[in-house]
């Protein structure tokens, strides 16, 4: 039966089914052993091996990009934000030593364009095949008149698994503990709504502006991908050394350290013993505040880990071999449970 009305009124049923039937050749490349059925049904199955862990431990997470979208709709480039997507969600569970085992992503948009979807189920299939996480399902959905012209959103959950008893949940953490900053790419997946106030409104660049600073346009900057910390949680989770991590998303550093610090420890981070990137440079000298700039961005730090301070040099030594720049940046000391800059 042909959609023609339903066509009329913005909603291509056919034009959404032809593109899905692209979709199981792309989306088999992240599949691991658990995965059944096949992509298209009413849910994905995953079963489970319980034999792996003793008592395990579902870990879910659900976020989106943000407002970073708006870079890409502009830049008409849409592979970056699916890898921002999974690599955001993978970070939230290892910070709690999950292992991610599937994920399922929401694409909302006004008007389906084959390449721009495409384009983004590659970025998605990209980062679940670097994590070992299975893209079982997911949602395409057509609304026209909620979505401006080009606009889209794009969201996705994640499910891992951790042992029981070896949840990071910081009660571990203890003063004298270290603090060890795993580098960021750049913005990764928060504060967009600000800096593009700042760099467009305030300061009238383009996105196709080069920048000496910066080394790149504009452009290029903001569509950094947010990096996976999962090579280095991959290994370290076990690690009895490792006794927190805080994934530096929305709320920066004041906000999200003491979601993992427990009663009597106050995170005190050192300024100036990492190399802050010139886009937060840049975004303080047009006016923020610094201690907004350290509510609001991630100032170069994507993931603080909590280690025991004979684990340092052996954390740095991972960290390097999975080419992730790490700087010991704080430490932690007896006090009011929160973030301290010194």
């Amino acid at each position: 039966m042909k959609s023609s009305a339903y066509a009329a009124a913005g909603v291509d049923i056919d034009l959404g089914d032809r593109l899905k039937r692209r979709l199981p050749a792309l989306v088999r490349q992240t599949h691991r052993p658990e995965v059944l059925g096949k992509i298209g049904g009413f849910g994905g199955l995953f079963a489970f091996d319980r034999k792996k862990y003793r008592q395990p431990v579902l870990v879910s997470s659900t976020d989106g990009v943000g407002t970073k979208l708006k870079i890409a709709v502009q830049l008409n480039r849409h592979d970056t934000v699916g890898q921002d997507l999974v690599n955001h969600c993978v970070n939230d569970i290892a910070v709690l030593g999950a292992e991610p085992l599937f994920f399922l992503d929401y694409i909302g948009t006004g008007k389906l364009d084959p390449r721009v979807f495409h384009d983004l189920i590659v970025g998605l299939v990209r980062a679940c095949r670097a994590a070992g996480c299975a893209l079982i399902g997911g949602e395409t959905a057509q609304m026209p008149g909620l979505y401006a012209a080009g606009d889209y959103d794009l969201v996705g959950t994640i499910v891992g698994v951790v042992e029981r008893e070896k949840i990071l949940d910081g009660s571990h953490i203890r003063p004298g503990d270290v603090l060890v900053g795993l580098a960021s790419t750049g913005l990764h997946t928060n504060g967009y709504s600000l800096a593009r106030e700042i760099l467009f409104a305030k300061l009238r660049v383009r996105l196709d502006d080069y920048c000496g600073r910066l080394g790149c346009t504009f452009g290029e900057e903001l569509l950094k991908i947010h990096r996976s910390y999962w090579p280095v949680l991959k290994t370290l989770r076990h690690d009895p050394a490792l006794h927190g991590a805080a994934h530096i998303t929305g709320g920066g550093f004041l906000d999200n350290i003491p979601r993992v610090l427990p009663r009597g420890c106050v995170a005190v981070i050192r300024r100036g013993t990492w190399p802050v990137l010139p886009i937060f440079t840049m975004l303080h000298e047009s006016g923020v505040a610094e201690e907004e700039m350290y509510r609001v961005f991630n100032m170069g730090i994507g993931m603080v880990l909590v280690l025991a301070p004979d684990a340092v040099a052996r954390v740095q030594r991972l960290a390097r071999r999975a080419r992730i720049p790490a700087y010991v940046i704080g430490e932690i000391r007896r006090g009011k449970a929160g973030v301290e800059l010194e």
